[in-house]
């Protein structure tokens, strides 16, 4: 079998070690170079053509951004990148993954890696192996960092016509950029959306804080007790659970500490299964992302009288969450990326009644 080569290009001589050491305990892995910085890289990726790239976000000389904008306008590749949880890493991280990373990794430090090297191991191999699958037309090679309102039209909607109606998005690898797609297009009167995203503490807030400045919705980080109000997305914190109670005809988040489930917290299945009581008000979603969260989750809450959608394998960036689900039959519709959010008006502007309706009329 062909080995996965990779480069590892850090400017800390004890994190390209570390991860020298994790990947070479996997034999499908080669780490054919390393480099202490983009120029030095610039060269290795000629001169060995690696796979896939280990990318620190933080870097001298030419930072992580400028060489990875210029990396995917030249020469478009899977990355990886290693991120330090400060708000600083987190910004850096997400405009990475809006230029085109595939993913990111929490750099750990020494004191980290002896207590959860395993956990880093099987995070860093998961990834790079799933990365080189990537298909790269769905890479996002954008070269502009900032999206602003201006740059697309939000979606005309008349208004929600279910009571209590509540959108669930649950997402993972590809799912910032995904996320940032779907929510940009809803208008101030779409209905509530709570979302789990499998990203860590400082990064949630500071994706719910991007998020709000190009969307006409209210994007915010899940506070504990939160009444659930249209035109309002909540997102879950890194590192806590998110769930949905119903009390006096009102909807409400609930954050819980409690543990992982599907190796995630916040977990999708955990908030799915929330949802179950009010499930006929319910349209849940999953998009792009590595692994098998939220699946049984969705296939409850269609059970359960849930609109179920997913989105499409052609615009995934990794087909494994709504894969999953599919292959259990756990959706009712799957959709493009760029239609999921008129799915989502679509129905909650019509009762079911409408619905049978307007398709006998088509």
């Amino acid at each position: 079998m062909k080995k996965i080569k990779v480069l590892v290009i850090d400017d800390s001589t004890v994190i390209r070690n570390i991860v020298k050491e994790v990947l070479s305990t996997d034999d499908e892995i080669e780490v054919i170079g390393e480099a202490k910085d983009p120029f030095v890289a610039r060269d290795l990726i000629k001169e060995l053509v690696p796979d896939v790239l280990t990318l620190d976000v933080e870097m001298p000389k030419m930072d992580g951004i400028t060489f990875l904008r210029n990396l995917m306008r030249l020469r478009p590749m899977p990355v990886i990148m290693l991120s330090t949880l400060t708000t600083k890493g987190a910004d850096i991280t997400l405009e990475a993954l809006e230029l085109g990373a595939i993913d990111f990794i929490a750099k750990p430090s020494f004191e980290e890696l002896i207590a959860n090297k395993s956990t880093f191991r099987e995070s860093l191999i998961s990834k790079i192996k799933q990365s080189v699958l990537v298909d790269q037309k769905n890479y996002q090679l954008s070269n502009a960092i900032q999206v602003t309102k201006s740059d697309y039209k939000t979606l005309v909607f008349s208004g929600v016509k279910r009571s209590n109606h509540l959108v669930a998005i649950g997402a993972s690898t590809g799912g910032t950029e995904a996320i940032k797609e779907v929510i940009k297009l809803l208008p101030e009167n779409a209905p509530p959306i709570v979302i789990v995203q499998h990203i860590p503490e400082t990064f949630s807030m500071r994706f719910a804080e991007r998020m709000n400045t190009i969307c006409d919705v209210t994007v915010q980080e899940a506070r504990h007790g939160q009444k659930i109000k249209p035109g309002n997305v909540y997102v879950a914190p890194g590192n806590q659970h998110l769930k949905v109670v119903a009390k006096g005809g009102s909807l409400f988040c609930t954050l819980e500490d409690s543990a992982l489930v599907n190796r995630h917290k916040p977990a999708v299945d955990v908030l799915f299964n929330s949802l179950e009581p009010i499930a006929g008000n319910v349209q849940a979603v999953l998009l792009t992302g590595m692994g098998q969260d939220g699946s049984k989750g969705m296939l409850t809450l269609k059970n359960s009288g849930a609109r179920t959608l997913i989105q499409d394998q052609a615009s995934s960036l990794i087909w494994g969450m709504p894969g999953s689900a599919h292959a259990l039959d756990a959706h009712t519709g799957q959709a493009s990326l760029k239609n999921v959010a008129k799915e989502i008006l679509t129905y909650a502007g019509l009762n079911r009644d409408d619905m049978v309706e307007a398709l006998n009329e088509s």
